[in-house]
């Protein structure tokens, strides 16, 4: 094993030969873990509470292969360590599990320190690369079955599974070995020492979220590829893309993606999302409409256009009760397709769904009015305004995702929340109105986006260090910004001075808008707003949660607090019921 480090960066790289389980001999396989310890975010919506890895894999045959590259950032690690261990120049093959960046962010380096290279990829990750290096290479283009013979014994076959959670995925599995090569799917965001997967509880978790976040939305697709991975002879080990690879509980995790996807997949309430992918910013807004659906317990598939089939984009549609759509480009080669792609979309809506749009390539796409009036005519409610992003999205914008896709979540679940306010015992539920507690508005800033929320469940929770719990709805627009590690205030209100700040917040906004209009703030020493006419308030620290059915349970260390009037009580909420707020 041979380990570097950038101390400053924290940035760490180690090889490991990849053998089975049981130790039966090294394998002529490699892996490259560049290990990120303290990377805390995948966008907005994706806090990580471990770090993550980028994993790339050599493969030596009569000819040799490596499967993707790294993150830009390990630029020197990686191809200095690469370099140790072969020369660039004897690599026949590149292939490219998928095109994000964290996987594909040094393919133009290898190109030029091996020109005559030949990238191995799906259709459509080929013509993402051309619009990322800039340059001619050779490209083999493969499809579901298709293999490539390194030599021996290292039969390479390429199995399709798009959507996981990119459009243009395809996994990559060595007969030889029984390696299956997933990049995204099977991994999780989890930086340790540990190149697999010995300890099953103290990856869990993390294993839980990545899919939640990144699968989950594309649950059909994730059975799809576990079908056509069912055709391999067997897999003795998924080596991810991303923390540690799976032997010693590998048919357990595929077992629970199994088990999450068919849930997900037979969800009584599911949302069809449309986009088309440019480079990774249709997908990312897409992606975090997604995961403002998924706060409120609405399932979500989610399908490219650029791969999509016009009976598969049917299909979607006439089971979804809501459709969000990216406008595709006007112009470009793609132009012709796209506009089929809506007409089929247009086609099979009635008058029973909600819909969303929103735009995410500028000024050449389709004009957002024109489909909305058209899905207007059709009888469909809309559930947010179309979102327009005319320049680079920032932290703001993907708030505003995450609101709009939450609007539309709970639209579709009104229905459900009126009967579960009515389902409590009368005595019960007055018996639970009883339990009383303050009145707190919680304040963040992350970036340029900002929210805010009127909370009564809080409590202190520990002395040493100070500690207090909040609890928040799964979709509250505040939960984005109260993962581990994220900084915010907890404003607490005073008695006889609360009633203005309790309208202000207790008023649905719209999404993305701003929560402080009118309300006298000033920055915390961690950025978020103070509210001037607070009693106290609390500059605190996310360090743990705990998920219950409907909330989180969110753990926060004190780090600092200041009082503006010593005789001044806290505001009391007393409800009449209990099970709704």
């Amino acid at each position: 094993m041979v380990a570097l480090t950038e101390r400053v960066q924290r940035l760490t790289l180690e090889t490991v030969a990849l053998a089975h389980p049981e130790g039966a001999g090294e394998t002529d396989t490699t892996a490259i873990r560049c290990l990120d310890w303290d990377r805390e975010r995948f966008d907005i919506e994706f806090a990580l509470d471990n770090g993550t890895t980028y994993n790339s894999f050599l493969i030596r045959g009569e000819k040799v292969a490596l499967v993707d590259t790294s993150h830009e950032k390990f630029r020197k690690l990686y191809l200095d360590t690469l370099k140790g261990l072969i020369n660039p120049a004897e690599i026949d093959y590149l292939v490219i599990s998928h095109t994000e960046p964290d996987h594909s962010g040094l393919v133009a380096d290898i190109l030029k320190l091996a020109p005559h290279i030949t990238v191995v990829g799906a259709k459509v990750a080929i013509q993402f690369l051309e619009d990322l290096v800039h340059q001619p290479f050779e490209r083999k283009l493969v499809k579901n079955g298709d293999r490539l013979d390194l030599g021996n014994g290292h039969l390479l076959e390429f199995v399709s599974a798009p959507n996981l959670h990119w459009p243009d995925t395809i996994f990559t599995y060595d007969h030889k070995t029984q390696v299956l090569f997933t990049c995204d799917a099977f991994g999780m965001h989890y930086c340790d020492d540990s190149t697999f997967d010995e300890d099953l509880e103290l990856i869990e978790h993390d294993f839980r979220y990545y899919y939640d976040c990144l699968m989950g939305p594309n649950a059909r697709s994730v059975l799809s590829a576990l079908k056509r991975m069912g055709d391999l002879p067997g897999v003795v080990t998924i080596a991810t893309g991303h923390g540690p690879l799976l032997q010693y509980n590998l048919q357990e995790l595929v077992g629970r993606y199994r088990t999450w996807s068919q849930e997900q997949a037979k969800a009584v309430k599911t949302v069809g999302l449309f986009y088309v992918s440019e480079y990774g910013e249709g997908e990312r807004l897409a992606h975090s409409i997604a995961q403002g659906i998924l706060k409120t317990g609405v399932a979500v598939e989610q399908m490219d256009l650029r791969t999509a089939e016009p009976h598969e984009i049917r299909e979607l549609v006439m089971i979804a009760l809501g459709v969000v759509i990216a406008m595709p480009p006007q112009t470009g080669d793609f132009a012709p397709t796209a506009k089929a792609s809506l007409g089929t979309i247009l086609a099979a809506t009635h008058a029973k769904q909600s819909f969303g749009l929103f735009e995410s390539g500028g000024g050449d796409d389709d004009s957002v009015h024109l489909l909305r009036n058209k899905l207007q005519d059709v009888g469909l409610t809309e559930a947010f305004p179309p979102i327009l992003v005319k320049s680079a999205p920032t932290e703001a914008t993907y708030q505003l995702c995450d609101e709009a896709g939450t609007d539309l979540g709970q639209w579709l679940t009104r229905d459900r929340t009126i009967k579960q306010m009515k389902s409590l015992d009368g005595d019960l539920d007055k018996a639970l109105g009883r339990l009383s507690g303050g009145l707190y508005i919680i304040t963040a800033q992350k970036g340029n986006a900002s929210s805010a929320m009127l909370a009564s469940w809080v409590a202190q929770a520990s002395i040493e260090p100070l500690g207090i719990t909040i609890a928040v709805a799964k979709d509250r627009a505040i939960e984005s910004f109260m993962h581990v590690g994220d900084r915010f205030v907890l404003n607490i209100l005073e008695e006889g001075n609360y009633q203005p700040l309790m309208r202000h917040f207790l008023k649905r906004f719209a999404p993305g808008a701003d929560r402080f209009v009118g309300v006298k703030t000033y920055p915390a020493t961690n950025g978020s707003p103070i509210l001037a006419e607070a009693l106290a308030y609390l500059e605190c620290q996310v360090t743990s949660r705990m998920e219950c059915s409907d909330h989180w349970i969110v753990y926060s260390t004190v780090d600092t607090g200041r009082i503006s009037n010593q005789d001044g009580l806290t505001a009391v909420h007393h409800r009449k019921v209990g099970n709704h707020y």
